[in-house]
């Protein structure tokens, strides 16, 4: 066990010294990827249409700045993934502060409507995973009533226990998607893509959280001007106090408390992977 771990953290590290020589750096102790979202497309299909090793994508934002701060783990994983991006859009101010030019924010809903559309130019085949059946039933019919083009190659809610684990990523390898959508909560959605990338035979792997949800109209998104001035969350309580209260209000508490120190001490903005 202590030999796998050992050669986990090397890969991790390696990639993250990869990253580091192009567009990786750190923003409040994560890695954070600075590019385009055309440029991230581009990668992508360019990816899909060679049949490229499985690229996982993962998002930070308050919550998960909290959570790599204190799970040694959760930052193996941000720093072991292909793309990390910066969702929270009050992270781009505070990373200009911090001296980090974030050119775009890259939200996990917004990211999946751009990989389906590119789905449904190129053909591409999709696989949901996630949500309660009959959201992701309601899910699925709208995709393909939006998208014609795209091929949903299976879907998968995601109530499902850790020994029915194997026989779901068995199933979505025999589907052989080439876009894997998890629309499941953290951090089971990041431990998810990092520990069966390699087994579950899609090429682009995304974790969406709640957007299944979203896209069934169950909850409803902000509006573009809330989102552009960083209370997303905010509008996100309102919609269920009871859930997100709590949430927001600890991990919003610890990632300006984070960039707080980052500010007044630069040396220690940078971590290593342990």
């Amino acid at each position: 066990m202590a030999s796998s771990i050992t050669e986990s953290n090397r890969s991790a590290t390696l990639t993250q010294k990869a990253h580091s020589q192009s567009r990786r750096t750190v923003l409040m102790g994560c890695p954070v990827d600075l590019l385009t979202s055309a440029a991230l497309l581009k990668e992508l299909s360019h990816a899909i249409d060679n049949r490229a090793r499985p690229k996982v994508i993962q998002f930070i934002n308050a919550n998960k700045i909290a959570q790599v701060r204190h799970d040694n783990d959760m930052g193996r994983i941000m720093w072991k993934a292909d793309y990390v991006l910066t969702d929270g859009q009050p992270l781009l101010p505070m990373a200009r502060l911090l001296g980090v030019k974030v050119p775009e924010r890259i939200d996990g809903i917004g990211l999946m409507g751009k990989l389906l559309k590119l789905a449904d130019e190129r053909r591409y085949s999709v696989y949901l995973l996630g949500a309660k059946q009959e959201v992701l039933d309601t899910c699925a019919a709208k995709i393909r009533k939006q998208y014609p083009n795209l091929r949903i190659a299976g879907s998968r809610n995601g109530y499902f226990s850790e020994k029915d684990t194997p026989g779901v990523v068995s199933h979505i390898r025999e589907a052989k998607p080439d876009l894997l959508f998890l629309g499941m909560g953290s951090p089971m959605k990041e431990r998810f893509a990092d520990r069966y990338a390699a087994e579950l035979g899609a090429t682009v792997i995304q974790g969406v959280g709640g957007s299944f949800d979203v896209m069934a109209d169950l909850v409803k998104r902000a509006p573009v001007w809330v989102q552009r001035i960083g209370m997303e969350w905010l509008f996100r309580v309102i919609q269920e106090p009871r859930r997100m209260f709590w949430r927001y209000t600890t991990t919003n508490a610890t990632c300006l408390w984070i960039f707080a120190c980052d500010l007044v001490n630069p040396r220690g903005r940078r971590v290593q992977v342990r």
